[in-house]
């Protein structure tokens, strides 16, 4: 359905969401590939039933899963399709029903990703849409007695509320992703060409509002120079327009809020440090009745707040270091721990930083996007400390277990 459907959800969401049209048809493919992964992770486990060993004659024994009840889904509006589509899908397959509130700055998309489940032929009352200011309708569905769980993408201010509160009365299971504050980190034996590629593409992709942005980026003192040149071109060559224009790479950011967040950020870096490139708002003829910012580069000390905080503007703050072991002490001085990603020729300064990162999503080399883009069944997706709970990543194999509950049954004959 959602295959059939693609074009049409696309122009929605480039619409609502401001996402570029190639990135918006490639959101609805990912919801479609959920959908398929998490059925087949379903069906190889032959429904999570498995059985045990005999203690007694005459006895047996079952392990199996099963539903927990009813879930409610908090959806985000950086992708409104296919993350919302992954939370919807390990709710109903796996036997649950699911109580879907989309986010107030998408809901006509979510609308049509809850017409796309309900004409798929569902029962009755699987799924169910409820839209709403955020606070009111969340927090109303996270205090009812009768929901048994809650899975929730967006802020992390929100999400560790909803954590903290949801169990007061008795355990459930939240699961929650909450965002990062992704490293890049460029070593002397990076080849450059793909780092820059990667880190424009990680960093600038959908405005910087992906929680897998690359936001900060750490660079060899014997390349920095070079690779910050290169960088700064790049990114100038980006174009910013309407998202529904094939050439266009960056559309606005989703509200005012965010508008006026960007330009802040970009007045205080301007005065604790330097911006190479973009800084500033867009205000041309065909431009100036939407959110559109400029792909920012700003050179800030290690210690600076935009090092630590997750800003979700197009906005990357840069330094240099000396060495591979101050870029992963300083790529891991920090409470999130969602991606991360490493240019490098060198097989022991992969390994070291495969062994040594925190971050529950790691690349290497990767010029399609140097901390972003996972897609299912090819790299799970969810994060270590702030960003998330509670350890078993979206699109992978052990997704699904968490929205069921385990029940042992023993049976014993004459």
């Amino acid at each position: 359905m959602f295959r059939e459907r693609k074009y049409s959800i696309a122009a929605w969401l480039s619409l609502e969401a401001g996402k570029p049209r190639l990135e918006a048809m490639g959101e609805v493919e990912e919801a479609a590939d959920l959908l398929d992964a998490y059925c087949d992770y379903m069906t190889e486990r032959d429904g999570f039933v498995v059985r045990l060993e005999q203690l007694t004659p005459g006895e047996v024994n079952y392990s199996v899963l099963k539903p927990y009840g009813v879930w409610v889904v908090v959806a985000p509006f950086n992708f409104p399709v296919a993350l919302t589509t992954g939370m919807i899908a390990g709710v109903l397959v796996t036997g649950n029903t699911a109580v879907y509130k989309p986010s107030p700055e998408t809901p006509l998309t979510g609308v049509k990703v809850y017409e796309c489940l309900r004409d798929s032929g569902l029962p009755s009352g699987a799924i169910n849409f409820v839209t709403g200011r955020g606070a009111e309708i969340g927090e109303a569905l996270s205090s009812h007695a009768d929901v048994d769980g809650i899975v929730f993408t967006g802020s992390r201010a929100v999400g560790s509320h909803i954590y903290a509160e949801f169990s007061r009365r008795q355990p459930r299971p939240c699961i929650t992703e909450m965002g990062g504050k992704n490293p890049v980190i460029v070593t002397e034996r990076a080849d450059l060409k793909k780092a820059v590629e990667g880190t424009v593409r990680a960093a600038f992709g959908f405005s910087g509002q992906k929680c897998s942005a690359a936001s900060r980026a750490y660079i060899h003192e014997r390349v920095y120079d070079d690779f910050v040149r290169r960088f700064v071109a790049r990114t100038e060559e980006l174009i910013v327009g309407d998202p529904t224009l094939a050439e266009t790479f960056m559309g606005p950011v989703i509200n005012r809020k965010a508008y006026e967040r960007f330009q802040q950020v970009c007045d205080r870096a301007a005065r604790d440090g330097e911006i190479l490139t973009g800084g500033r708002i867009l205000q041309d003829e065909d431009l100036r009745y939407g959110y559109y910012c400029t792909p920012t580069i700003a050179v800030l000390p290690s210690t600076h707040p935009y090092f630590y905080e997750e800003l979700f503007v197009p906005f990357i703050c840069v330094t240099r270091v000396q060495s591979l072991d101050e870029a992963l002490n300083l790529a891991n001085d920090s409470e999130y721990g969602l991606t991360a990603g490493v240019f490098t020729q060198d097989e022991n300064e992969v390994r070291e930083f495969q062994d040594r990162i925190e971050a529950g999503v790691t690349y290497v080399n990767r010029s399609g996007g140097a901390t972003t883009g996972a897609w299912p069944k090819v790299q799970s997706f969810g994060g270590w400390k702030a960003s998330g709970s509670p350890g078993k990543s979206a699109l992978g194999p052990y997704y699904i277990e968490q929205f069921m509950r385990e029940q042992t049954l023993t049976v014993v004959s004459d």
